[in-house]
């Protein structure tokens, strides 16, 4: 959260586009990269990536193929803990917009930064192309979310 003479305002009216494809998306996943504030090294890497993604994929620009990933890691729906009278059931949720968004950047940074031994705008790379194929760890993982939520359908009367 950013700090606007002495009002809290959230990141995403503060948040500017990337300077190379003018993208808030892009943005976004750059500050969720970024460790430690080195926002150059994060800026580097991905550009990199969408370097590399570009060479393997000619007839979509790599901009594109980042979007597209992304949409497609999204969950529509989810698990969630409730208590009903003593038992903790796994009831199925939809899946707010903003929850969509940071569970897809979660989840293809876990699945880039879980592989070892190459550079990180390789992994991120081939990751990002998994997911545009609807392939890969991260799809794996939204996969698994969707078949919980499915298996636990009984107690979709508790979502209240």
């Amino acid at each position: 959260m950013a700090v606007v003479m002495g009002r809290i305002t959230s990141s995403r009216t503060q948040i500017k586009p990337d300077p190379r494809y003018n993208s808030v998306l892009a943005s976004k996943f750059i500050n969720c990269l970024m460790r430690d504030g080195k926002k150059s090294v994060a800026q580097g890497v991905f550009y990199d990536a969408l370097d590399v993604i570009g060479k393997k994929i000619s007839d979509q620009s790599p901009i594109e193929v980042f979007t597209q990933a992304v949409e497609n890691v999204k969950p529509h729906i989810e698990v969630r803990s409730k208590r009903v009278g003593g038992a903790a059931y796994q009831v199925p949720m939809q899946v707010s917009k903003g929850r969509q968004q940071s569970l897809a950047f979660r989840w293809i940074l876990l699945a880039v930064r879980e592989k070892k031994g190459r550079a990180t705008h390789l992994k991120l790379a081939d990751e990002l192309l998994a997911a545009y194929k609807r392939e890969g760890t991260a799809i794996t993982r939204r996969e698994n979310v969707h078949r919980m939520a499915d298996a636990n359908k009984a107690f979709a009367h508790f979502a209240w």
